[in-house]
């Protein structure tokens, strides 16, 4: 199944490229602006019908200073799971779908070092929807065929 994600949170890209290294400390997992804004990344997982494996989306999302500092405390923590997830606002724009920056979440950490599972609010959102209710095999080929296709008429 394939998975698309992002390298950092779409307010890192607000930052003068020459500023970066002073202003933002980034990781694989977190993002930090300014001392003031923080994100972590995780995982909106899509059902596909039909199939074991769901679509992945790895995706940034901000929390606030206080829900951050408590997922570094339990960031090497292998039983992790039965912590109150965290309330976010979503900071990946998937082209795919009409605005999803600041879209309401909720970030469950899991367990045995993987990435939390980013819940959406149930809206009306395409997003959420899909999220919800799942999708067909044809939609990810579409998402797939989107992203990664390569036009070689051109030889």
């Amino acid at each position: 199944m394939p998975t698309f994600s992002w390298d950092y949170p779409i307010q890192y890209l607000e930052i003068p490229e020459e500023e970066r290294p002073e202003r933002c400390e980034l990781t694989s997992d977190t993002c930090v602006i300014d001392a003031k804004w923080f994100f972590v990344r995780g995982c909106i997982e899509i059902p596909v019908y039909g199939v074991n494996d769901p679509f992945i989306w790895g995706v940034w999302v901000s929390l606030s200073e206080q829900s951050f500092n408590r997922f570094l405390e339990l960031y090497d923590v292998e039983n992790r799971e039965d912590e109150a997830p965290f309330f976010g606002w979503l900071c990946t724009h998937i082209a795919d779908y009409p605005d999803t920056i600041n879209l309401k979440t909720m970030v469950h950490l899991r367990n045995e070092g993987l990435r939390p599972y980013i819940e959406l609010e149930p809206t009306d959102h395409p997003l959420a929807r899909e999220q919800r209710d799942g999708i067909e095999m044809a939609r990810v080929a579409a998402i797939y065929e989107a992203r990664v296709h390569v036009n070689n008429d051109a030889v």
